[in-house]
Order: structure tokens, then sequence, then C-alpha cells
């Protein structure tokens, strides 16, 4: 066990490991993550039994707070086999300290999925993600197998089998060039079709720079306007219809903010560094979006997780965050909402020239400005203790502050009106 804990070691820190690193059984187009595997030429992609104890163990040890999450993403972590989980999970058990409890995930495809992995997650009480882009027009358009052939069958089929065995799962659904312009059919089959409860919304931003354009993007990444047009389509559906029943992972920080809470969402907090990305041979990144050489921190088999998170280069990693915004940030009323998102995002220019800005900004300040009023309604409804569904019937019995309430005038982080 790690003595004494680094003085600056978060309270808790959250990996995502991947025990098969970039190896996955699609190719969907738009994933940043499979070219990773130039990185280790040669390598198997398997997760020896030395790293998955020591990561077990590590992550057990290295947080202070009651709550434990062993985390499991890839490529596609199924591919290592139902044998593999088994284990680990023996290994949460011989680790696990008395009264801490241990809350397991992993993200997934969902394609390799069979009754028998169902009924194993369902005993394990594992959350599972599903990556699912929509209906199948919109979710085959990019989330293809190797041969270039549909998965959406196959998806569903895999989701099939969770809802049978009554497992907890949520749909991670990215946002991109095919399905940004159909917001309501997007959110209305996964609330409706998939009986999803909890969705997350990722936009797709493949920055592909040249000489010419050094702020150029694929033809696949989700436009700015359009990206806040889906977000704000979306959250009008649910504003009108399931707030309290359908939690979109969006909604939920940017109300967080608007009740003045830490951001429960690391790319919308004002620093980072307490999410970090282990690979298949123990080595760890300062997040699952650097992993690059010069972002490569160790390796868990030599130094212990803990003090990774803590090393002085990983602070410095997260506190760039808020450190390098560019003054027009700064300067926005939304600010406490967004801190600038993503920093792998912010590769252009603001309109007086400064560097730095998220290509997405446009799209987060529309959708920021309109849900304003909703949200502070929502905080105060919340605050005197009352639940936020009731911002519907509030809504519905003030026909004529409609408008109002449906997000005109901004708001400071306070939440006095600007």
């Amino acid at each position: 066990m790690l003595l004494p804990r680094p003085p600056s070691a978060p309270p808790s820190f959250h990996v995502m490991a991947k025990p098969t690193g970039a190896v996955c059984n699609l190719d969907c187009q738009y994933c940043f993550y499979l070219s990773r595997k130039s990185l280790y030429p040669g390598s198997r992609f398997r997760m020896g039994e030395d790293v998955l104890e020591a990561y077990v163990r590590q992550v057990i040890e290295g947080q202070s707070t009651p709550v434990v999450t062993i985390a499991w993403q890839g490529g596609e972590p199924t591919l290592m086999g139902l044998a593999f989980f088994r284990r680990a999970m023996a290994l949460v058990e011989r680790y696990r300290r008395p009264g801490q409890r241990i809350e397991h995930t992993i993200q997934t495809n969902g394609t390799l999925l069979t009754d028998e992995w169902a009924a194993f997650l369902a005993a394990q009480d594992v959350l599972v993600g599903i990556s699912l882009d929509g209906p199948r027009a919109l979710h085959d358009a990019y989330r293809v197998d190797k041969r270039g052939g549909p998965t959406f069958d196959k998806v569903i089929r895999g989701l099939d089998h969770l809802r049978r065995h009554s497992v907890r799962y949520n749909i991670l659904c990215t946002v991109h060039a095919a399905n940004v312009a159909h917001p309501s059919d997007v959110y209305r089959f996964l609330r409706d079709d998939c009986s999803a409860s909890f969705i997350q919304f990722i936009p797709i931003v493949e920055h592909l720079p040249t000489p010419e354009d050094p702020e150029a993007t694929s033809d696949r990444s989700v436009d700015p306007s359009q990206w806040g047009c889906f977000l704000v389509e979306v959250f009008d559906e649910w504003l009108a219809h399931d707030v309290g029943s359908v939690f979109v992972q969006t909604f939920e920080a940017a109300l967080a903010s608007w009740m003045g809470l830490p951001a429960s969402l690391c790319v919308f907090a004002e620093t980072c560094g307490n999410a970090v990305a282990l690979e298949h041979n123990g080595d760890v990144y300062s997040c699952d979006h650097f992993v690059t050489p010069e972002h490569l921190l160790g390796n868990i088999r030599t130094t212990h997780l803990v003090e990774l998170v803590a090393s002085e280069r990983q602070r410095r990693f997260g506190q760039a965050k808020r450190d390098t915004l560019p003054r027009y940030c700064l300067d926005c009323d939304v600010l406490f909402a967004c801190w600038g998102e993503c920093p792998k995002n912010r590769f252009v220019s603001t309109p007086d020239g400064e560097g730095g800005l998220n290509y997405l900004c446009e799209g987060y300040k529309a959708f920021f400005h309109h849900v304003d009023a909703p949200m502070r309604l929502m905080a105060g409804l919340l605050h005197s203790g009352r639940p936020a569904a009731e911002v519907t019937t509030a809504l519905a019995k003030a026909p004529r502050n409609a408008r109002r309430l449906r997000g005109v005038g901004h708001t400071d982080r306070a939440g006095h009106g600007r």
C-alpha cells in the first residue's frame, strides 16, 4: 500500500482502463483511438495478469472517498472475454477495504454481448455503456465493422440481452455530420425504442489541419452551429416531457453549474487532470484524448497510480485548461458553465485573432443562452427542496412567459441576470 499519500493527490480520480488497448472488432470511421495502436508495434494488446492486479489494487488504494469506480473501455473491452472480467471481480473483492463501495462500469459497442455476458453483468451489477448513434440509417453511417458493413442489428441484439437480464445501461451517442440534423429522431429513438433513461451526447470533432487551413476538420465532424441547434432541440423535448425521468449528461452538468456546484463533467470543469487513461501494458496517460508520447505519465508496474495522478506534470496539465483560456472566454457570460470545454477542441481563433478558442464555442454559447432561464428555475426548485421536474408544470401554467423561461436573458454564476 502507498504510504504516505501524496499531498497533491485529489480525493478521488477516474481511470479509463483499456485492456485491449486500441484493438476493436469494429472500424468506426470517426474513432480517434484506433490509431493509438501505432504506439505499441508488435503488441498482442491484451492486459496481462500483473497489470490487471496492479490496476485493481492501486485504484482502490488510491482513493480517499468511500466509493471507487472500476472502469473498462477500449478499443473494445469485451474482446478480453468473460474469464478476464471474472478474475477482475475476484481481485476487487480481495483488495476492497471495509465499508468501501465499488462501482463497476464498462463501455462497449455491444456487438459481442451474449446471454452469458448479460447474466454476468447483471450478477455483478455492472453499469454498461452502449455506443449507439440513433436509428439504423444514422447509426450505420459511420459505425461499421472491419468490412465496412452495418452494425446496428448487432448492437440492438446486444442491448436486448441486457434488457432481458435487467442490466443497468446508458447510451453513448456520438453526434456527427450524419445525425446532427435529426436531433428529435435521435433522442426519441434512444428514449422510446431503447428505453434509455441516461444518455450521453458526444460531439465528433476531427481536427485535420493543413498549411492552408490550420483550423480544418473532417467532413464527419459536427458543425458548431448545428451542434448548438441539436442540443437546443433535444433540450426543449426533454424539458417538455422528461425532466426527472431521463437524464441527459450535458443537461445535468449544466444544471450543476447553474446551482453553483462543482462541474459533474470534466469538459465543463474549470480544471481537469483527475481522469487518466490506462493502456493494456500499464502505461498511464494524462487523458483519454491525449494518449501521445508527450503525455505519458509513467507505468503502474513501477509507479503507483496515485503518484502519477498527483505528479506535478499531471497537475500542470489539468490547470492548463483554465490558465490557457483566451480573453474572449474569460469575458464570456457563460464561462461558469463551459470553461472552454475540452482542450482538445481549442484550435480556432477568437474574433479578435487570439488562438485557443474552442471549435464548438458558437454552438455551446447558443445552447447555454437558450437554457439559462429554465436552468435558473430548476435550480431554484432544487434549492427549495422541490423536484426539478416541477419546471414542466411551471412552464405549462405560464404560457405568456414561456418564451422568457425558455431562454431569453443571460445569467452569471450567482444567477443574476445580465
